[in-house]
């Protein structure tokens, strides 16, 4: 079934591809933002007539969610704005502490909130990826922190960003003073508060920003975000929704030397959330069997960069230094739990009262270079990691303290030659794992080391039209997490899991395509992942059995329409399907795989003052946590943005409105706990002013 509707789909999709194209003779590329400094293997980002900017010229699958759109959507987590990007699926995503990121049917699941499947990083820093128990990704910091999310989309593009990344990669960029002051000397800053009617939920964000020169330059952002539990659709209460969480962000900027060739860039973010008397399964709306927890999380980033890109196309060297800190400390309350009394409450309650904490040291240097072989150009970006990661002894929970030391190589050459466009990307990695305590009867320490790379490949026909195609191979090297004494922890330490990807799609991009003033960007790609030699995955009903291998597909399609008197259309959409394979030689629907999903935004601005819109969220083929199907899902958001000009107090300030869930709609998220419904329909209004 899923192989027509693709056929289908690529067929309608080149149709339109080519129809455009055929139309004009030498359509204009819009206007282009590049990431600074990353390598042109991103490709062009294509400043579209709707709400979310898309890449062309790039076998890379990317989204960008800019700061328009992170304020329009008005998220209480950093996983709800990337959860309209096709094929990423938010796992229990009521709560921050709780939500998961699920990216192509890899990363979360109703057991573990992430894995080293997905790669997540603030300012370089590398957090989450690890196997918490019944705890979520811990990516909880205020939305509001950031300037921009960047969601890549399957191996390909991971190469520059670790191993065994086989769903994508995360990165988020925060806030500069500059956003504030204009890039100009002088002061600063915005006020923005917001109020949702769901949850009685409130947010005040501050920013306050000076440059005293054009080389120096200081943020500082404090964010309260407080909201009661939620309702869903039928109007009862979603239970262990509630939460409250401070945040901040010191962030300084120094640029010096001759043409201002260097800079310095120092960063440290904190969220904390102290919760009372709360369920220690985060995914779960009561305390169930485990009983409920006093639980203290608090999650640290501390960034400094050093940059230097002199008047030369060979050198653009980023030395990045990173810390992340992720700490959660539980205490039992007395009396909350069934199994008191029971023989197996001693040891639930030494696992319910287990603290974790990881910590994440990483240097990463690159460099990159532009320049020319023969008829060949090179955008060529090289780089060398080094990372230390701790994890805290937790023996009372099964689960010993140790660490793990890593070393990679990697490079990544774009390189053009006319029309095409070859990219070959190659990473070496060497893990060492040592436990923190001896481990009986079996060494303390074990090494790995692995190979991978992926080539690209991509063809400009010069009137708007690109195709492209990718294959990528990855390793997962053992984890901290694979430490133990068991059989099953001794084979999983001592392998590495296995993948690989193909993508084939195309592109187009123009201007005045269907009538005059217009813009008309597009973008499908086909992909397929089999996974082997899993570690991280077992047979359904078993805690020690891995599956065989997973095989996954799909089609993401992504479009932007834009008319010269402001109304615009944005659509993006996912189907897919996954089988798992056990070890017997059975198969079965693979418990993880996205939905099939088609998100529709119609919207109308009047110049840079007003804008409305309304999205049309569609998903079918759902399942819950446990497997059980759900019915479909059809949800209705409304979105309002007046930004006054001239209107005396209200001159710098932008005012939003927003009606999520609309029709009060009663489901379950997809892959979320059967008992976390989704809220119903919530009123939101937030007020922001430049200071």
């Amino acid at each position: 079934m899923l192989i027509s509707m693709l056929r289908g789909t690529t067929a309608f999709f080149c149709l339109c591809l080519a129809v455009p194209a055929l139309a004009q003779d030498q359509p204009l590329v819009m206007p282009v933002a590049e990431e600074d400094g990353d390598p042109g293997f991103l490709g062009t980002l294509i400043l579209t007539g709707g709400k979310r900017d898309l890449s062309f010229g790039t076998a890379l699958s990317r989204t960008v969610v800019g700061e328009e759109e992170i304020q329009d959507r008005q998220a209480s987590t950093v996983a709800q704005l990337i959860d309209s990007v096709p094929g990423v699926t938010l796992v229990n995503g009521t709560t921050p502490q709780g939500s998961g990121i699920n990216i192509r049917g890899f990363g979360a699941n109703t057991t573990f909130g992430s894995d080293q499947k997905i790669a997540v990083q603030i300012d370089g820093a590398s957090v989450g990826s690890e196997e918490l128990y019944r705890i979520g990704t811990q990516l909880f910091t205020d939305p509001l922190l950031y300037r921009e999310v960047e969601v890549l989309r399957g191996t390909i593009g991971s190469f520059a960003y670790g191993s065994g990344i086989v769903g994508g990669v995360v990165k988020l960029e925060t806030k500069d003073a500059s956003d504030f002051t204009g890039g100009v000397p002088g002061f600063g800053g915005s006020q923005t508060f917001e109020y949702s009617s769901n949850g009685n939920g409130w947010v005040s964000s501050t920013n306050l920003a000076w440059m005293p020169t054009e080389g120096a330059e200081f943020l500082l952002n404090y964010s309260l975000r407080d909201q009661d539990d939620l309702t869903a659709g039928d109007g009862t209460t979603i239970g262990n929704s509630a939460f409250r969480t401070p945040s901040y962000l010191a962030k300084g900027k120094f640029t010096f030397g001759q043409d201002d060739a260097h800079s310095l860039t120092f960063s440290h973010s904190s969220t904390v959330a102290d919760d009372q008397d709360v369920p220690y399964d985060q995914f779960d709306t009561t305390g169930g069997s485990f009983g409920n927890v006093d639980r203290l999380t608090e999650t640290k980033q501390t960034v400094l960069e050093y940059r230097f890109t002199p008047a030369s196309d060979l050198i653009d060297l980023r030395a990045n230094l990173s810390y992340a800190d992720q700490k959660i400390e539980y205490d039992y309350i007395p009396g909350s739990s069934p199994l008191e009394g029971t023989p197996s409450f001693p040891f639930l309650v030494g696992t319910v009262n287990a603290d974790q904490r990881y910590e994440t040291t990483k240097l990463t240097v690159t460099n990159r270079a532009l320049f020319d072989t023969g008829a060949v150009s090179h955008d060529m970006l090289a780089g060398v990691e080094a990372q230390r990661r701790i994890r805290a002894d937790n023996t009372a929970a099964g689960a010993p303290g140790g660490t793990n030391d890593r070393f990679a190589l990697f490079v990544v050459d774009e390189m053009s030659i006319g029309q095409f466009t070859i990219t070959p990307a190659l990473r070496y990695e060497k893990s060492r794992i040592e436990s923190e305590n001896a481990l009986a009867g079996v060494p303390n320490a074990y090494e790995k080391d692995a190979l991978m790379g992926g080539l690209a490949l991509a063809y400009d026909f010069g009137n708007g039209l690109s195709v492209f195609g990718s294959a990528a191979y990855t390793e997962g090297l053992p984890i901290i997490d694979d430490l133990g004494t068991s059989a099953t922890a001794q084979r999983r330490i001592g392998m590495s899991e296995k993948s690989h990807t193909f993508e084939l799609g195309a592109a187009y991009t123009g201007t005045n395509v269907f009538t005059a003033g217009d813009t008309f960007t597009i973008r499908g790609n086909l992909y397929q992942t089999e996974l082997w030699d899993i570690t991280s995955y077992t047979v359904a009903g078993s805690m020690s059995t891995e599956l065989d291998r997973v095989d996954s597909r799909g089609f993401e399609l992504e479009a932007s329409y834009g008319m010269a008197n402001g109304f615009y259309v944005d659509f993006a959409g996912h189907l897919g399907e996954g089988t798992e394979f056990n070890p017997d030689g059975t198969d079965t629907t693979w418990r993880n795989s996205p939905a099939d999903r088609a998100q529709l935004t119609l919207g109308k601005k009047w110049d840079d003052h007003v804008d409305l819109s309304w999205e049309i969220v569609h998903a079918a083929d759902r399942r819950d946590a446990l497997g059980a199907d759900l019915s479909n899902s059809t949800v209705h958001n409304l979105r309002a943005t007046w930004k006054p000009q001239g209107q005396g107090w209200l001159d710098g300030s932008e005012v939003r409105f927003g009606v999520e869930n609309v029709l009060d709609v009663n489901y379950v998220g997809h892959l979320s706990s059967p008992s976390r419904k989704a809220p119903g329909r919530t009123f939101k209004v937030s007020l922001t002013k430049s200071l």
